[in-house]
């Protein structure tokens, strides 16, 4: 992981939401804030004209040198919806391709008179790399937006988990939730578990093999359950993660067919849950892998809600950035 600033570079000296980073380090109230916020957003996707003058004449600069499909659209869809102006950076034909420095790159967007950069990058730590250079360079008035940074954190996508939650469950209060399959590699777990645990869930389930939790996991607030049957006893909520195989050195698993016999969600699996339980994954999901079709597509899923209420989420993180 990059070296990164002790003080919390996320907060400006009044206490207030600069840029978006970690989930973890953020008071209960800010998370509260941008989850109320997404709601006052969601309606407008039902609007025959589907934008607010919010983000009028800003600049929003998608930089993704990881592959996505749902972070960097409902990104860019968000901030459109807002009226800003959106520049996708393609990466691969970029001049960082040619050895360019990130930090020269961010230079370059900053002349062109970015106000917002949102970065998905392998290395872990480097918005914070980001933000410490604006800050040395005085522009502390460009807002970073970290759309997942190697294994350490994704923000917006805990967030958005957040808000299905709440939608669903209405209250955190005595909740259990089941977080199932590769933890060690995922920076959507770890997002998951600060917010649920600032949040106040009742009990947060990490659920897994031993090859894939990390160590210590327990230190974050969570009950470690190795196999499925436990992990999934009478749980309020499910949310299912997919092996991350271009992260992992060597092989920490038999073989897929193997982890899904064990790991798989299936409806019969799901059975130990609560009843009224939901599923949930950030996708992209692998069927027949860590879950069955039956469940991907049955009644309990809430897969595709938590798509729509990524866009709201993330309008409202770009707006309250922006100060608005």
């Amino acid at each position: 992981m990059l070296n990164r600033p002790q003080s919390n570079p996320q907060l400006n000296a009044k206490g207030e939401l600069t840029h978006l980073l970690s989930i973890d380090g953020l008071p209960r109230e800010a998370l509260i804030r941008i989850l109320d916020t997404a709601s006052s957003f969601l309606e407008i996707s039902d609007r025959d004209v589907k934008k607010v003058p919010l983000l009028r004449g800003k600049s929003v600069f998608n930089l993704f040198f990881e592959n996505s499909t749902r972070t960097r659209t409902t990104f860019e869809i968000a901030a459109k919806r807002l009226s800003a102006d959106v520049i996708n950076l393609d990466v691969a034909r970029s001049s960082t391709a040619k050895g360019e420095t990130l930090l020269d790159t961010v230079d370059n967007l900053v002349a062109m008179h970015a106000d917002m950069l949102v970065v998905r990058h392998a290395a872990s730590g480097t918005p914070y790399l980001i933000v410490d250079h604006l800050q040395r360079i005085g522009r502390a008035d460009v807002h970073v937006v970290n759309a997942g940074d190697g294994r350490h954190a994704h923000p917006t996508q805990g967030l958005l988990d957040m808000y299905t939650i709440r939608h669903y469950k209405k209250d955190f209060s005595g909740l259990t939730v089941a977080i199932v399959g590769d933890i060690l590699h995922s920076r959507v777990a770890r997002s998951d578990i600060h917010a649920l645990n600032t949040l106040g869930a009742g009990e947060v389930r990490a659920v897994g093999p031993q090859t894939l939790l990390p160590t210590a996991i327990e230190k974050m607030g969570v009950r470690v359950c190795m196999d499925l049957q436990t992990g999934l006893k009478d749980c309020d909520v499910v949310i299912m993660l997919r092996l991350q195989n271009e992260r992992m050195n060597g092989a920490l698993l038999p073989s897929a067919r193997e982890y899904f016999r064990c790991y798989g969600l299936t409806p019969r699996a799901l059975a130990l849950a609560k009843p009224d339980a939901i599923v949930m994954h950030p996708g992209p999901m692998n069927r027949g892998v860590e879950i069955d079709s039956l469940v991907a597509d049955g009644p309990q899923a809430v897969i595709l809600p938590q798509v729509t209420f990524g866009i709201a989420v993330r309008m409202a993180v770009l707006s309250i950035l922006a100060g608005n």
